[in-house]
């Protein structure tokens, strides 16, 4: 390997262990603090609130966005469950941008590497996206494309399991062959494996009888007991289960679900956020955009650099914090105010998003969809160019931070990370711990 071969791969690896140790500490509390808001607002709290879409839905949709905590990916997963569960398109869109945009940690990092400016700028934006979103999916997109939409996601479901082993429905399963099927008030299989007496059924050896007072059976595979049932694994004391430490590791587990989810897609995007930043330089990324002394009316230059931060962010694979530090470096190489937000805007428009779309909604929905979405972003990022140049709120100086900072010596990146390192340690193998006790090890 040649001197100057190896000087470039040092230079990377550099790169990438300072952005790491910028980004560590945010991301860390960022995630912990989103996992005990995940705790405190379920999702299935505020399904039922997104079955029309107007101002009341749209703001249900932007708080639970913000409490998921997902990246893109975990996101297009989460606005398809909703569709699934009849919400409308308009507020599983809204939904899908504000999960991946209006996050605490995205928040904290991005004041970290860019400054207060860009948080602004961004929740502005990602308001303005919401609104947007959905007035443009309740008016524009297709009632037949709509129709197709949820055809399709129909005919994806699942079937229902007619041989499920321990399957329960306390009020209208009428599975014939079930193993261990249960019907309160009308179950009738008299040669049935699983077959229900409430009051006799004392086998302490049956695979899945019950008793509903006395079976005390630790071993069974599917017996209950509605008043002592006494699994190990998730034996708790009485203190633990109403006190701190409980929500502690309820918490801790949203924490480790989350990193086990989106923890490679972090990494990817710091990684190639990291290696393009180390090889391309400044003058690399000012080729991009559209020259200051072209003369171009304000409102054609602004257009065109939202239009290629979003063409930016479609070809480039970064998802999560590494979406922000590309950010920056398109930042530092000339980029407008507006074509950087419409940059980390538009990560749900990556080109493997686009293929995650066609797999859950088929490809004319998709059509529509990613169309709607770029307009919605292109609209968002000239109002928020417009609206921070308007008002002089944006800094002409394009070094708002260093983009590589040293982390190292006594200063307080150091010190949060020699806080947040081992606590966030600690918080995943707790988190971890809960899990696999749950049988939700991941």
């Amino acid at each position: 390997m040649e001197s100057g071969d190896s000087n470039i791969i040092i230079h990377v690896i550099s790169v990438l262990f300072n952005m790491s140790w910028q980004i560590f500490w945010p991301l860390a509390f960022g995630l912990i603090l989103s996992s005990f808001i995940r705790h405190l607002l379920p999702v299935d709290t505020v399904v039922k609130h997104l079955g029309k879409t107007d101002a009341k839905s749209l703001t249900f949709t932007t708080i639970l966005g913000m409490v998921s905590s997902s990246c893109s990916y975990a996101a297009a997963s989460l606005s398809h469950t909703l569709l699934a569960k009849k919400a409308t398109l308009a507020n599983a869109m809204a939904f899908l941008v504000s999960s991946t945009n209006l996050i605490v940690e995205m928040f904290i990092v991005l004041v970290a590497l860019m400054g207060w400016t860009f948080l602004w700028g961004e929740v502005i934006g990602g308001l303005i996206l919401i609104a947007t979103v959905g007035f443009l999916f309740s008016r524009f997109y297709p009632k037949e494309v709509e129709k197709d939409l949820h055809q399709y996601i129909e005919s994806a479901e699942p079937a229902k399991h007619a041989h499920s082993d321990c399957g329960m429905d306390m009020s209208n399963m009428k599975h014939e062959t079930s193993d261990c099927g249960m019907d309160m008030s009308n179950m009738k299989h008299e040669t049935s494996d699983c077959g229900m007496d409430m009051s006799n059924m004392k086998s302490e050896t049956s695979d899945c009888g019950m008793d509903m007072s006395n079976m005390k059976s630790e071993t069974s595979d599917c017996g209950m007991d509605m008043s002592s049932m006494k699994h190990d694994h998730m034996d708790m004391s009485a203190q633990e289960e109403t006190g701190l430490m409980s929500k502690i590791t309820k918490s801790a587990g949203f924490f480790q679900m989350d990193l086990a989810m989106i923890g490679k897609e972090i990494l990817i995007g710091v990684v190639v956020s990291s290696i393009l930043i180390a090889l391309v330089p400044q003058e690399g990324w000012k080729a991009l955009f559209i020259s200051n002394d072209v003369g171009l009316p304000t409102w054609l230059h602004s257009l065109l650099d939202v239009i290629i931060g979003i063409f930016v962010a479609m070809i480039a694979y970064v998802c999560s914090v590494g979406n922000l530090i590309l950010a920056a470096a398109l930042w530092h190489g000339g980029i407008s105010f507006g074509g950087v937000i419409g940059f980390i805007l538009a990560d749900v428009l990556t080109i493997p998003m686009i293929g995650v779309y066609k797999k859950y909604y088929g490809k004319r929905p998709t059509k529509w969809m990613v169309g709607l979405l770029f307009l919605s972003i292109l609209f968002t990022g000239l109002c928020v160019d417009a609206i921070f140049n308007g008002f002089g709120w944006v800094s002409t100086d394009q070094t708002v931070r260093t983009l590589n900072q040293s982390g190292f010596g006594m200063n307080m990146t150091t010190v949060m990370n020699l806080i947040f390192i081992p606590l966030s340690i600690w918080y995943y193998r707790l988190g971890k711990k809960a899990n696999a006790g749950m049988g939700m090890s991941m």
